[in-house]
């Protein structure tokens, strides 16, 4: 009778590990494809907006200028190293060094709010679907891009882009940026109001990572604050808005010998320093990626020893 005992323990034992090493595998690493999303090229479809948590729910039951002829709105692009302008899109990059890190900076003046816009890897929304932030801005045709929320890593956390709700499950305090169809930002608590709501009022994205940095121009978080973790130096990366149309993106380096990485109240300092009424964090670390004209322009990293991009669920971008 010991010994029966003992061989069910066993198989048990080995069981109940198959079982966690699935689960384990099922949140990090198994990809799921939920919805497959148009190409940029074509405008979304407003009759796709209904929202995809359920199909989710469901399965988880050169240096110099050069002038070219532009293509869709664009008459004239004039392109540098640093800058792209055309009639509807000006890019202005610059590099800084602060807290003894590299930052880099592009200031974008659009025309129009349509030319900010997101892409998914893959052209698909679901769990552990990533790419690398390089990719998903080249095949989607984008002039400037850095990496996005990382929604990927989440199972909870709103989902919206291009007026479509993809995600609609609250995370409890979760501060979102939304970006509306004039293109303005607000940040909100997902506590207190439903993504239906948020779409109802106008929301074009919704970007699910935080905290926000500055609100009403002065910083929004504390000097001991951080996420997830105590306070740190890592890579990050930030969105902001100084006026009507008129955003930046900035990405710092970090975790190497050339560049400390920055805080969050760092981070906050800088982006307050460039004069923005709104700014908010995204994912960072490993994921912080900044792409304009074909090229990586900061240096990636996760753990320090390499330089290289980090594969992620989405993309902000700057293109048509």
């Amino acid at each position: 009778m010991p010994r029966y005992r003992f061989f069910w323990a066993i198989v048990y034992g080995l069981l109940l590990t198959a079982f966690t090493v699935y689960a384990a595998l099922d949140v990090f690493v198994i990809s799921r494809v939920y919805v497959v999303v148009e190409s940029s090229d074509a405008s979304a479809d407003s009759d796709a907006s209904a929202d995809a948590d359920s199909s989710a729910d469901n399965d988880s039951s050169d240096a110099g200028t050069t002038e070219v002829a532009g293509d869709d709105s664009s008459s004239e692009e004039i392109i540098t190293e640093t800058s792209y302008s055309d009639e509807n899109i000006t890019i202005t990059l610059t590099e800084y060094r602060e807290y003894d890190t590299s930052i880099y900076v592009a200031d974008i003046v659009v025309s129009s709010a349509e030319y900010l816009q997101t892409a998914f890897a893959q052209d698909s929304y679901g769990r552990n679907v990533t790419e690398t932030t390089s990719s998903i801005a080249a095949r989607n045709n984008a002039i400037l891009a850095i990496n996005g929320d990382y929604y990927g890593s989440q199972q909870t956390g709103y989902v919206i882009r291009n007026g479509v709700i993809y995600r609609s499950s609250a995370e409890k305090n979760q501060e979102d940026l939304v970006i509306y169809q004039d293109g303005s930002m607000a940040v909100i608590n997902e506590s207190e109001i439903s993504a239906e709501q948020l779409l109802s009022d106008g929301a074009s994205f919704v970007l699910s990572f935080g905290p926000a940095l500055v609100l009403d121009g002065s910083i929004a978080v504390t000097e001991d604050e951080e996420v997830g973790k105590a306070k740190t130096s890592n890579p990050r990366t930030a969105i902001g808005l100084i006026g009507e149309l008129h955003y930046v993106f900035v990405v710092s380096d970090g975790r190497t010998d050339e560049s400390e990485g920055l805080t969050l109240y760092q981070l906050a300092e800088f982006m307050e320093a460039l004069g923005v009424t709104t700014a908010y964090n995204l994912d960072g670390g490993g994921s912080s990626t900044m792409y304009f004209n074909g090229q990586v322009i900061n240096n990636p990293t996760t753990n320090g020893r390499s330089i290289k991009e980090r594969s992620v669920s989405d993309i902000v971008y700057i293109g048509y």
